[in-house]
């Protein structure tokens, strides 16, 4: 065994050699596997090996259609037999739901190149003859499905890696993993150790400590089995068959598919898994740990392995995963994913795992976690919750003595009139909204203006300002979108996505310069905003502080007293409106709420939620974090012009000039969208857009415009076609529903209201 090497990765399933293998092809060839007992001896041997490239994120669909690709390249090259098998999959529809739910994911894979195709039970009948067609009312049929051998694929990855000179072993137990101040790894095993400089955690169910046919369900009553640990002589064993606990899903199957009841149960196979709390993969670097990386909770290792391979690879030798992963990046959970937590939403999605969670349903398990002071304040006022990156916070406010409850649809729900009038409150009166859902940082110290201004696209705001900006890698693409509040020479405040928190810190941490600290103030930091023509008079009321626009314009930031609370207030809002955001420690939200409420009673003061939020922002071109700005777009693309000023050298600014010169390939729409009248729905996200019979781009958010009264939309579309007044067309739940391409915001373009 070798005593040093580059990579260790930990673990023989099909993620591990897969990662082994992707480390190769980018020339990391100075790589080992080690394997506790032999390859596949964890989940991989007990598989189905079925694959897919469907998946409710575009993004790892992609992945998916590269890991379906890649099997037949690593069998020529291996000579290891993969059996592979693709004679096309079929997802039925017994109702309208899922009906509707097949439509949107045919439409989804349109602009990525997939060949779905929605057929009628006979059609589906005549492919797979044993089901019974009266209980469905139609299905998709995805010719990219299949399945392998496990064995074969996960033999294949580890043959072509030691082509290239990769080493594995096998019977090798892992047994500490202890780092060095370095940063580099010594890997102690019961064959000796291994110095390596980087190791990747791709254990599987040993992660959290180092002929004839298949019927295969997810049971509505499953039950974790070693939640804390796995045991280390467990290696190739199933667990105890529990029919019973399957048995409502077997009853089912029988019913649709009767052949299967008269075959009769041959073998039961009941193997265990690892999974998120979502049901997506955990790739990335471990948060806080140098050179130390995961691939693990690949629940779908057939259809995903590949694709997890390639982007952890790519990580590792480039710095970046090259595509954008954001459903599978670790980074997406923060501290308070706990392993309660995380047992909880577990049993929640597997018990779900083919039932069709609606855009608008906010699943219950594990909640409510995290709250902010004003949290029964708000319950108080009928508030409908959702939650985000673990922390509760206001949908929308359901009218006194009605349920607290929003219908779920793929359509316009019970909430539609209620978050209308929010929004017709905040533009013609005053409303009042927590926005302590941001992510919030404070960077001080000797130098931090230097540092801030090498990260970002724009010009650092002065002293008792705030601005926007963009950060970018070095490629060009986007990183993060933030704002940023100036309170002292070498003092700010940063605002950005909640979701995106342990990400962007990933990020600023990764290039923290001497003497600069970075603070997350996650719930250190609370608010409340007020927006609307009245907001002004609102808050003059309770501060003595001058806040006509002479005294304080736009976009200003300050410390000042509102009350008896001290409190940091920037005069700007996401709604687009005269408003400004109330930041303060935890201690006084309380108070300023109920003081905010109290002063705002003369002026017909209301609370609104984030679904108002959400269409207030369309009416007035806001675009947002995970939407309109990832890291597969750019600020040129994004139309992120206001945010890019070239009077300083910036991460990615050589890129950006360069594609100023040549033009961006593709550019942000703005659409207006005609619905359907008979059943009005708006878009959701993914949708793909049509121009002159060709899918050309695809949308990215969208909402109802309330106070505007029209359906609104973003979507990436080629450059060239970027005209305003052009006609395109948007696919919305099988229809395709014209839309215009608009030049400016559907209201106050030139931005007189939040300037008043």
């Amino acid at each position: 065994m070798k005593s040093s090497a580059h990579v260790v990765v930990i673990g023989g399933g099909v993620v591990g050699a897969s990662v082994l293998y992707h480390l190769t092809e980018l020339g990391w060839t100075d790589v080992v596997l080690v394997e506790r007992k032999e390859l596949t001896a964890g989940s991989t041997w007990h598989a189905a090996g079925g694959m897919h490239t469907l998946n409710g994120d575009p993004n790892v669909a992609k992945l998916q259609q590269y890991t379906v690709e890649l099997y037949r390249q690593i069998e020529q090259r291996s000579g290891q037999n993969c059996s592979i098998h693709m004679p096309g999959g079929l997802m039925l529809a017994g109702d309208r739901e899922r009906m509707d739910w097949l439509r949107m994911a045919q439409a989804r894979g349109r602009y990525l190149g997939m060949d779905m195709e929605i057929i009628s039970p006979a059609e589906a009948k005549r492919m797979f003859p044993l089901l019974e067609e009266h209980y469905f009312i139609g299905a998709l049929f995805d010719p990219a499905e299949g399945h392998v051998d496990p064995t074969g694929v996960t033999r294949a990855y580890a043959g072509c890696a030691r082509q290239a000179g990769a080493e594995i072993y096998q019977h090798t137990w892992v047994s500490d993993l202890r780092q060095r101040p370095d940063g580099t790894w010594d890997v102690i095993t019961d064959s000796g150790e291994i110095h390596a400089e980087h190791i990747v955690n791709a254990g599987g169910l040993w992660a959290r400590e180092g002929g004839g046919m298949l019927l295969g369900t997810y049971e509505q009553a499953c039950v974790p089995w070693s939640p804390r640990e796995t045991p280390w002589t467990f290696d190739q064993q199933l667990l105890a068959p529990d029919l019973d606990r399957i048995a409502p899903s077997l009853e089912i199957a029988f019913k649709h598919y009767p052949a299967l009841a008269d075959a009769g149960i041959k073998k039961v196979i009941n193997g265990p898994f690892t999974f998120a709390p979502d049901g997506n993969p955990l790739v990335g670097p471990v948060p806080g740990v140098r050179n130390c990386w995961v691939a693990c909770a690949v629940m779908a290792g057939f259809s995903q392995g590949g694709g997890v391979g390639l982007t952890l690879a790519r990580w590792m030798v480039d710095g970046d995963p090259g595509e954008d992963i954001w459903a599978m990046d670790v980074a997406r959970f923060g501290n308070w994913a706990s392993l309660a937590y995380t047992n909880a939403k577990v049993r929640e999605n597997y018990s779900r795992r083919f039932r069709i969670t609606f855009p608008n349903e906010e699943l219950p398990a594990g909640r409510p976690l995290h709250t902010t002071p004003v949290y029964d304040r708000l319950t108080a006022h009928n508030a409908v919750w959702g939650a985000g990156f673990g922390l509760e916070h206001p949908l929308w406010f359901q009218r006194p003595g009605e349920e607290p409850r929003e219908d779920v649809t793929f359509r316009r729900s019970n909430a539609f009139p209620a978050v209308a009038e929010e929004c017709t409150m905040v533009r013609e009166r005053v409303g009042l909204t927590e926005c302590s859902n941001f992510a919030k940082y404070r960077v001080n110290g000797a130098g931090s203006a230097g540092w801030l201004q090498r990260l970002f696209t724009n010009k650092l705001p002065r002293a008792g300002r705030i601005n926007l900006t963009a950060a970018l890698d070095p490629s060009g693409h986007i990183v993060g979108e933030f704002s940023v509040a100036r309170v002292g020479t070498d003092d700010f405040f940063l605002f950005g996505s909640q979701m995106a928190e342990a990400h962007h810190s990933r990020w600023f941490l990764g290039h923290l310069a001497d003497g600069v600290r970075f603070d997350v103030l996650g719930m250190s930091l609370v608010g409340l905003s007020l927006a609307g023509p009245g907001a002004r008079d609102v808050l003059q009321s309770v501060t003595d502080t001058s806040l006509a626009t002479e005294n304080y314009p736009f976009m200003t930031f300050r410390r000042i007293d509102v009350g008896m609370i001290p409190a940091y207030v920037g005069r700007m809002t996401y709604t687009g409106d005269l408003g400004y955001e109330i930041w303060v420690a935890p201690e006084y939200q309380r108070a300023l709420f109920d003081l905010l409420w109290q002063a705002g009673q003369p002026h017909g003061i209301g609370l609104f939620g984030f679904r108002a939020l959400m269409s207030l922002r369309m009416e007035k071109m806001f675009g947002t974090w995970a939407r309109e700005y990832r890291p597969i777009y750019t600020p040129v693309e994004a139309r992120m012009h206001r945010s890019l000023k070239l009077d300083h050298d910036f991460i990615g600014r050589a890129a950006v000039e360069a594609e100023l010169a040549r033009g961006p390939a593709r550019t942000l729409g703005y659409f207006d969208i005609t619905p359907d009248p008979a059943e009005p729905a708006d878009v959701l996200g993914d949708e793909p857009i049509w121009h002159d019979g060709a899918v050309v781009g695809w949308v990215t958010s969208g909402a109802y415009a309330h106070y505007s009264r029209r359906s609104l939309a973003f979507g990436y579309v080629p450059s060239e076609l970027a005209v305003p007044g052009a006609i395109f067309e948007v696919e919305i739940i099988g229809q395709r529903r014209p839309a215009r391409l608009l030049p400016e915001p559907m209201l106050d373009p030139a931005g007189q209201r939040m300037r008043a």
